[in-house]
């Protein structure tokens, strides 16, 4: 099993989690790898969408545009 440590975490979210952790009766450790699972199993929802239209057919035949513009900085004045 591995081991991951997170820097620079703000001690709102720290609170929040052991919040979190003791309403479900367990250790932030554990708290934090159930959210981390949780996500990790989450499906992509764009790859979703991609294999439901390969199950229907003719996704693959769709023409992709290039992209030829420039982006521009924003101007907020």
């Amino acid at each position: 099993m591995s081991s991951i440590i997170v820097r620079g975490l703000d001690d709102h979210v720290k609170q929040q989690l052991a919040s979190q952790a003791k309403e479900h009766g367990r250790s932030m450790e554990a708290e934090v790898r159930d959210i981390l699972t949780k996500a990790a199993r989450r499906p992509h929802i764009g790859m979703a969408f991609l294999s439901a239209a390969r199950d229907v057919d003719g996704v693959d035949e769709l023409p992709i545009p290039t992209r030829d513009d420039v982006a521009r900085a924003a101007d907020f004045e």
